[in-house]
């Protein structure tokens, strides 16, 4: 395993040819965001490794997952409104400034590296695969504002698939147009879920309990993100790809190669679903944190085989390697015959030593498979992931590298 490989000679020579195209028409990224980013990464000293930004803000969702699951592991912190939410106020508060940092960063991490002149594919695929991990992260947080009672496990179960479908299906256009459209929502919902957290700390997280003829704030955030990614993602994503074909400006796919990507989201999608509707012990209930780890660590490692497929322009997968495991649980998890055939039935407690062998199992191996992924893409471009070995541009340059930033949509090429 330590000399396992993951990117072929096609993998590296695609990523030789990469160029990064992107088209951002969001008026709060566009008239705000940028303005805002280009003048905070002037106060950058020159030696930061952008890649070093992308990380520290990864590792802020990160700390916000283990604050709220020391809190709150099984999501029953609000479920007492006679008690009201038991996670300390300040939590919430740190939780919301971790996002923004996130946020920022993110967005101040491709500036860095124009202004550095280190811009690169391995900078974008290690920016959007730790993306595609927070993607799972980030909903976690909401979760314990609203409990259990008002947002039953399944039903953030289909919240989470809504965020990790809404993240895949751009990475699926830019798939087959060539050119990333970023969505409107991401800005919008990255300030919603700080102000959500902010709420929380300045009138009490009690008043997301709260309902109106039966309407919980639970529900009215469901279908705010759900409705939100079918509205304002969806249909644009959709109709970018059909131009694409009649414009011929994409990669020109046919049918059954254009809908390829999806072919292992939907196979993840469905077993996770027979798990969690079949399972003996109801183990969507018993363990939703760990679960929820479980299958975003997966969705992770398709979704950044996916980008490494798109940036390298070579096929994607059609199956992960990593739902192997999983289908095997699933299997033994769900077997019905138990008794009939082993003479006893399967534990809860066996189950969720189950969950939590695989998610190690899962875990180490996504871990693996970018630590890989990144050190063969470091050494064939001979450079370093977190230091800065080339010369920094000048002033002049980076003046309009910076100006140019804030324009993205007028260094493109249109779809």
């Amino acid at each position: 395993m330590p000399n396992m490989r993951y990117l072929t000679e096609t993998h590296l020579q695609g990523f030789e040819r990469y160029k990064y195209n992107s088209i951002d028409t969001s008026l709060l990224s566009v008239y705000v965001m940028h303005p805002f980013w280009n003048a905070c990464v002037k106060y950058l000293p020159k030696w930061l490794a952008p890649n070093l930004l992308t990380f520290v803000g990864f590792l802020m969702t990160v700390v916000n997952f283990l604050l709220l699951a020391y809190y709150d592991w099984d999501f029953k912190a609000a479920n007492d409104k006679s008690v009201g939410n038991t996670v300390p106020g300040w939590v919430w508060t740190v939780a919301a400034i971790n996002i923004l940092i996130y946020y920022n960063l993110d967005g101040m991490d491709g500036k860095q590296a124009r202004r550095t002149g280190t811009s690169g594919p391995l900078g974008e695929l290690f920016d959007h695969g730790l993306d595609s991990y927070s993607a799972a992260l980030i909903p976690i947080y909401i979760f314990s504002l609203f409990g259990t009672d008002d947002l039953p496990p399944i039903r953030m179960y289909f919240v989470i698939w809504n965020v990790f479908l809404n993240f895949y299906f751009t990475h699926v256009e830019k798939y087959n147009t060539g050119v990333m459209f970023l969505p409107w929502g991401y800005d919008f919902t990255m300030w919603g879920v700080s102000l959500m957290l902010f709420v929380a700390t300045i009138l009490g997280p009690e008043i997301y309990r709260s309902s109106f003829y039966g309407i919980t704030v639970a529900n009215v955030f469901e279908v705010g993100l759900i409705g939100s990614g079918i509205l304002s993602s969806h249909p644009i994503i959709i109709r970018n790809i059909y131009l694409s074909y009649k414009n011929k400006t994409g990669k020109m796919r046919p049918m059954m190669e254009m809908l390829r990507p999806f072919f292992a989201f939907l196979w993840l999608f469905v077993i996770t679903l027979v798990w969690s509707f079949f399972s003996r012990n109801n183990v969507i209930n018993l363990e939703p944190r760990i679960l929820w780890i479980l299958y975003g660590t997966i969705f992770s490692n398709i979704a950044c085989r996916l980008i490494v497929a798109q940036m390298s322009d070579t096929r994607c997968d059609s199956f992960n390697i990593l739902m192997w495991p999983l289908v095997a649980t699933v299997g033994v998890c769900c077997f019905p015959w138990y008794e009939e055939v082993l003479g006893t039935d399967l534990t809860a407690q066996g189950e969720r030593w189950l969950v939590h062998g695989l998610t190690i199992f899962v875990t180490l191996a996504h871990w693996h498979y970018g630590y890989g992924v990144v050190s063969e893409m470091c050494d064939h471009f001979k450079i370093r992931c977190f230091k800065i070995k080339k010369t920094p541009v000048n002033d002049a340059a980076e003046l309009n590298e910076v100006v140019e930033a804030a324009k993205p949509t007028e260094v493109v090429e249109e779809v």
